[in-house]
C-alpha cells in the first residue's frame, strides 16, 4: 500500500505537468511508529527496478511480512513489558530510550514479530520504518534510520544516538544488523535513483534528504527550532511539542533528539482527552453552542475560586487514568500561597465553572508535564495549531497559563510542509560541507511566506501566571494521588 501510494503520486505529479527536473533535494514525511520488513535478497530487487513498470508491480515479493504494523496496533504488552524489565524498568528505559515502552512503538513490535512469526523473521534482511522505508525507494538502496524517528522505536540511545545494545538485545536477536545504520535527519540518504530519473525525469543529481516521522516534520514545518518554543495542537487528540536542552525523560511522554539541530530534543506530550472532550463539555453545559462555551470561559474569573477537574472521556495517556471525571474545590485558595488550601472533592459545578475547569485542566497539565520533562518555562512563544486554535477564548487561556505570546498558523499541512523545509535544509548542509541552522533558510522571510504566523494573543500577566503556578503545582498533587489509586500502570 505504501508502494502504489507513491506510485499514484508520483502520477498525479506526472499528468499536472509538473518537472521533476528542477527538484535539487527531496524529503518525506513517514507515519511514525510503522515498520517495514524486507526479505532477503531485496536489496538486489531494488537496485534492479525498470523503469518501464510501476513500482507495485516490481516490489510484490520484497517482503517478510506483507502488512506493516502501525502505531494502532495495540497488541503488544507482553512484548513492552519483557523489554522493560530487561532493562531495569519502565523508567531506566526511558531514560535510556526517550520513552517507556509502547505498544505502538516499533521495539516491541519487532520482538512479537520474532516470537510469533520467527521463520519469517529470520527471512528478514532489513527493517525500515515508514520514513527510511520511501527514502530507501528513492534512492535504490537501504536508506539509514534517522535519529528523530529511530528514537521512537525504543532501541536508539538518546543521548548518544547510537543502537542501545541492551535495548537490542532484549528485543530480538541478531537486531543490529536488520536495522541498519542511523543517520541524522539532514543528512543525505543518496542521489535520486536511475528508475525515477528515467521514469519522471529527476535530475539525477537530486538529492533525497533522510525522510523523518510526521512529528518531528510538523516541528519543522512550524519553524520551532530555539529552546523555549513550544506548539500546542489542539485537535481530537491534543499534542504539545517544543524543544529543549535537557530534557527529563520520565513514565509519560516523549523525549526525541531534534530533527533540525546537532544539540537539543524535542519533547513531545500526547492527551486523548482533545476535542472530543472540549465538545462534551459544551453538549452538556452550554447548550451545544460554541458561542455560549466562550462566554461561560469569559464570564469566569481565571483560576475559577480554585475549582478543579479531570476530564476523562476517554482513557488517558497522560496521566495514566481511566474514563471517569473528577472535581475539586480548593478551599482558602488565593493563588498567593499553598498555606491553608484544603480540597473537597464535589459531585457537579455550576455550568461557567466546569467550562472553565475544563479548559484550565487541560491548559495546566500541559503547562506542568513539560515543566517537568525540561522545556523551559514560560516558553519564548506558543504556536497554537489544531481546530480549537481558532477559539480565541480558549487562547486566551494558553497566554494566561503559560504566560507568553501565543501564535496562530493558518495550515494544515505542517508536517509535509516541513519535510520541504528540511529536504531545503538538507541540501544546503551538504552544499556548505557541514550543518548550518535551519533558520537560515527563512531568515527575515517568514512574513512573506507560507511559513508566517501570526501573533493572536499576548502574553498574559506574570502575576496571573505566578498564581497559576501554585494552582498547577495543587492539581499536580492530587493528579499523583488520582494515578496512585486508579492508574492504569
Amino acid at each position: 500500500m505504501w508502494v502504489e501510494a507513491l506510485d499514484l503520486v508520483l502520477q498525479k505529479l506526472s499528468k499536472s505537468g509538473f518537472d521533476f527536473g528542477k527538484v535539487a533535494a527531496l524529503s518525506g514525511s513517514g507515519q511514525q511508529h510503522g515498520s517495514v520488513y524486507w526479505k532477503k535478497g531485496s536489496s538486489a530487487i531494488l537496485q534492479s527496478l525498470d523503469s518501464n513498470k510501476p513500482l507495485v508491480d516490481q516490489l510484490g515479493n520484497a517482503f517478510s511480512i506483507k502488512e506493516s504494523p502501525i502505531w494502532m496496533d495495540n497488541s503488544t504488552t507482553k512484548q513492552c513489558r519483557e523489554i522493560e524489565n530487561a532493562v531495569g524498568g519502565a523508567l531506566e528505559l526511558s531514560k535510556l530510550t526517550g520513552s517507556r515502552a509502547y505498544e505502538r512503538f516499533t521495539g516491541s513490535q519487532i520482538r512479537k514479530i520474532f516470537q510469533t512469526q520467527p521463520e519469517a523473521y529470520n527471512d528478514t534482511e532489513r527493517i525500515s520504518l515508514v520514513s527510511s522505508f520511501m527514502a530507501s525507494l528513492f534512492i535504490g538502496a537501504y536508506a539509514c534510520i534517522d535519529h528523530t524517528d529511530g528514537s521512537g522505536m525504543n532501541l536508539m540511545d538518546i543521548k548518544l544516538k547510537v543502537w542501545s545494545e541492551i535495548a537490542l538485545e532484549a528485543t530480538a536477536p541478531g537486531l543490529k544488523e536488520k536495522v541498519g545504520k542511523l543517520a541524522s535527519a539532514y543528512d543525505v540518504a543518496g542521489h535520486i535513483a536511475p528508475y525515477f530519473a528515467e521514469r519522471y525525469k529527476f535530475n539525477k543529481n537530486c538529492l533525497v534528504v533522510q525522510w523523518s516521522g510526521d512529528n518531528p516534520n510538523s516541528l519543522a514545518g512550524l519553524t520551532l527550532s530555539v529552546p523555549g518554543d513550544l506548539a500546542i495542537s489542539l485537535g481530537t487528540s491534543d499534542t504539545v511539542f517544543g524543544i529543549a536542552t535537557d530534557p527529563q525523560p520520565r513514565l509519560e511522554g516523549h523525549v526525541l533528539p531534534n530533527p533540525v539541530d546537532t544539540e537539543g530534543y524535542m519533547v513531545m506530550l500526547c492527551y486523548k482527552n482533545g476535542s472530543l472532550t472540549r465538545e462534551d463539555i459544551r453538549n452538556s453545559c452550554a447548550e451545544k453552542s460554541w458561542e455560549v462555551f466562550n462566554n461561560f470561559l469569559e464570564q469566569t474569573p481565571p483560576l475559577n475560586d480554585g475549582k478543579l477537574g479531570f476530564y476523562y472521556r476517554d482513557h488517558e495517556i497522560l496521566p495514566p487514568l481511566p474514563v471517569g471525571v473528577h472535581r475539586y474545590k480548593l478551599q482558602n485558595f488565593t493563588g498567593d500561597n499553598r498555606e491553608g488550601v484544603n480540597e473537597q472533592e464535589v459531585q457537579e459545578f455550576d455550568p461557567p465553572s466546569e467550562v472553565r475547569a475544563l479548559i484550565e485542566g487541560q491548559l495546566l497539565s500541559m503547562r506542568a508535564h513539560a515543566e517537568r520533562f525540561g522545556m523551559p518555562m514560560p516558553p519564548k512563544r506558543i504556536i497554537a495549531t489544531g481546530g480549537a486554535s481558532a477559539n480565541h477564548s480558549i487562547l486566551k487561556s494558553v497566554a494566561s497559563i503559560f504566560g507568553c505570546d501565543v501564535y496562530t498558523v493558518q495550515r494544515p499541512d505542517s508536517a509535509s510542509l516541513g519535510a520541504a523545509l528540511r529536504a531545503a535544509h538538507g541540501w544546503l548542509c551538504n552544499k556548505k560541507g557541514s550543518f548550518v541552522p535551519i533558520a537560515c533558510l527563512y531568515k527575515d522571510m517568514l512574513e512573506k511566506s507560507a511559513l508566517s504566523c501570526k501573533l493572536s494573543v499576548s502574553a498574559g500577566n506574570q502575576e496571573l501566571a505566578s498564581k497559576y503556578a501554585l494552582l498547577m503545582k495543587k492539581r499536580m498533587e492530587i493528579e499523583s494521588r488520582l494515578v496512585q489509586k486508579l492508574g492504569r500502570f
